[in-house]
């Protein structure tokens, strides 16, 4: 009788799940990799956010982009526009790409273009890791910074090199696996607020990544190994608002302010202007940035930089039917005109 039962779970276990091969993250970093004059431009990106985030460069982080990246062309011509865009505002801003390649989902959804890149639910993940690196590199080859949201503790070891700032979501701060994988990455990070808006588990988040750990992970040839990690000094928090509403406002910043610094903890922070921030109306997005100028033009100098969902045209698109360009299939977004005109107020 135990026979069979055990007979009867190795079957169902097999039929649960399958199996397909993917490259390690250094055969992908091989086929396409970050020549001598890139990682030095990254590591100097990496550090001027880090100059920011401390206090020693008074510009103001600016972190815009698409919801998430979904085709490649109107991804670049974006990048195109803002690399552009940087360049004339460098002397008051900072401006940092998104290049989100991975989505979270409260239930099911589309993932990223990481995960299913042909948008057909045939997950090809072969090629998502191949043109999400690929489209990384060349948008960082504009000259640009890039920033992403680390959803698969994996997908670091692929991506991690392309990137300038990273954010760990909502959803996964209190995560443990995430707090140790960020312990070993070599750029700041952002750790949001809970969905419910409280910081506390940012906080807490921030803490624990910025000591060492040993943890079980995958080795770059993509063998199970025993990490050991150093810490990340440059963690920092993200408001994004919660179920109760938007927490950018002076007192809400105030008071995660007071609580960063009782806890002996960076106080500077970014705000997303984006989420619950904005009620989820993209196109109030500029009006939570320019409530944010106006604090810092009084003095709360605590603000170290915003996030922005934004992409060539305003609004979101379903996946039903025909694709429009230049619009998210994700959250929806403030377009190009719009994009522009705000940060050049900044």
């Amino acid at each position: 009788m135990q026979q069979l039962q055990n007979s009867a779970i190795s079957s169902h276990t097999d039929e649960s799940r399958r199996s397909l091969p993917l490259p390690t993250p250094s055969v992908l970093r091989e086929r396409l990799p970050v020549d001598t004059d890139l990682a030095r431009q990254i590591a100097s990106h990496r550090q001027t956010i880090r100059n920011i985030l401390n206090g020693d460069d008074a510009r103001l982080l600016i972190i815009t982009g698409p919801c998430s990246l979904h085709d490649p062309k109107s991804a670049l011509e974006y990048g195109h526009k803002l690399a552009a865009l940087a360049q004339s505002l460098s002397d008051r801003a900072f401006i940092v790409m998104r290049a989100y390649v991975e989505k979270p989902r409260t239930t099911i959804g589309w993932k990223g273009m990481l995960y299913d890149p042909h948008l057909d639910g045939s997950h090809d993940m072969v090629t998502g890791l191949n043109v999400s690196r690929h489209l990384l590199r060349d948008l960082a080859r504009l000259g640009l910074p890039l920033a992403t949201e680390l959803l698969h503790p994996m997908a670091a070891d692929y991506l991690g090199d392309l990137l300038s700032w990273a954010a760990i979501g909502a959803r996964t701060t209190e995560s443990q696996v995430h707090r140790e994988m960020v312990s070993g990455l070599p750029m700041p990070v952002g750790f949001k607020n809970g969905t419910d808006g409280s910081i506390g588990v940012a906080c807490d988040a921030m803490g624990s990544a910025a000591h060492p750990h040993s943890h079980m992970g995958m080795d770059e040839q993509g063998h199970a190994a025993l990490l050991q990690t150093a810490g990340n000094p440059d963690t920092h928090l993200v408001l994004r608002g919660g179920h109760d509403g938007p927490n950018y406002d002076a007192d809400s910043v105030a008071q995660a302010v007071a609580a960063l610094q009782q806890r002996g903890q960076n106080p500077r922070l970014i705000v997303d202007c984006s989420h619950a921030n904005s009620g989820k109306d993209p196109l109030q997005q500029p009006a939570v940035m320019r409530d944010l100028l106006a604090q810092r033009a009084a003095g709360q100098q605590h603000i170290a930089g915003v996030m922005l969902e934004s992409h060539l045209e305003d609004g979101r698109q379903g996946q039903d039917g025909e694709l429009a360009y230049g619009v998210s299939i994700t959250d929806g977004c403030l377009g190009w005109e719009k994009t522009c005109a705000l940060l050049e107020g900044v």
